[in-house]
């Protein structure tokens, strides 16, 4: 499932995702940051979550508008850099 984190905290690890197709919002489980990227979540924050048997946001991951197959962010088709240089910082 994809959605958006609605509120966290992450004294407590509460937390609230907003799901993206039916708007249902869905309660972190205990432990539904533990081995993720995640230390803490911010408001408004793409995710991509599955549900636990009790119906709360388990093994969150991260979410983008290309993985989640949003209209209007597809994938470049372009993907080689070998021709870009690093950038230089400014001559002092």
């Amino acid at each position: 499932m994809q959605g958006v984190i609605k509120s966290y905290d992450p004294g407590t690890g509460d937390g609230i995702i907003l799901c993206d197709t039916d708007l249902a919002e869905y309660d972190l489980a205990n432990g539904a940051l533990e081995g993720s990227v995640f230390r803490m979540l911010r408001q408004g924050q793409r995710v991509i979550f599955q549900l636990d048997e009790r119906g709360n946001a388990t093994t969150v991951r991260l979410g983008s508008e290309v993985d989640m197959g949003t209209p209007g962010y597809e994938p470049s088709v372009d993907t080689d850099l070998s021709g870009f240089s690093p950038v230089e910082a400014p001559p002092a």
